[in-house]
């Protein structure tokens, strides 16, 4: 029997910085995919992302970054669900105080409670990857960069993310990481460096060892 390939649903993650370090939490173990190693907050998109009503987009100059792979709606329901997973999975609310507006969606309504909307314009996006062909699950996952002085509240997970903490990006290499993670965390690197040239040949590197592309980075 053929079985048909599995279409990657569209994803979204949040590399939350604070000068050389990032966040990131330990898959729990009874996750099916990609258990028990740290990754950055993040998920599928979902209805709620596609129905908010928003008060301000991400920036033009991501847009035109995204408008490679998906349209200016779909950019933005993106960048909303790297918020909203953020928020659920770490408690950090990366928002503009706005006491005067509420949402019903399930999926949003604790975070407007909070009294904030959406800061999607401090979002950069930064790469995008794709789980390859073959795989039961696979996801069509762009990851973007925000800032940690655009974060509110405190760490608090809600048991989808361990060990939450913040990690010199230079440390991240000791722990237990999912292969596009490593990558990701390697082009970051760069980026913070300026080695753009270095950045290139990690991603060639990747390809070449694990036959999987990096559909787009930007250093």
């Amino acid at each position: 029997m053929t079985h048909k390939p599995v279409e990657p649903a569209d994803a979204a993650t949040l590399i939350l910085l604070r000068d050389d370090e990032v966040l990131m939490g330990l898959r729990n173990r009874k996750h099916i995919f990609m258990p028990n190693v740290y990754v950055f907050p993040g998920g599928r998109c979902d209805t709620d992302d596609e129905q908010l009503d928003i008060t301000n987009t991400l920036a033009p100059s991501q847009l035109r970054r995204l408008s490679k792979s998906t349209s200016p709606e779909r950019a933005n329901v993106l960048g909303l669900t790297a918020i909203r997973e953020t928020y659920e999975e770490t408690g950090l609310i990366v928002g503009y105080p706005d006491a005067t507006r509420q949402s019903e969606l399930h999926g949003w309504r604790e975070f407007y409670d909070k009294g904030f909307v959406p800061a999607l314009d401090s979002l950069e996006y930064f790469a995008r990857a794709i789980t390859p062909a073959g795989a039961p699950r696979r996801f069509d996952a762009r990851f973007f960069i925000v800032d940690a002085s655009n974060a509110h509240g405190r760490l608090r997970g809600n048991g989808e993310l361990l060990d939450l903490q913040w990690i010199p990006l230079e440390k991240t290499d000791k722990l237990e990481l999912p292969t596009v993670t490593s990558l990701v965390l390697e082009l970051l690197k760069r980026k913070a460096r300026g080695a753009a040239q270095e950045a290139h040949q990690v991603a060639k590197d990747f390809e070449t060892r694990y036959g999987r592309e990096v559909f787009e980075y930007h250093i």
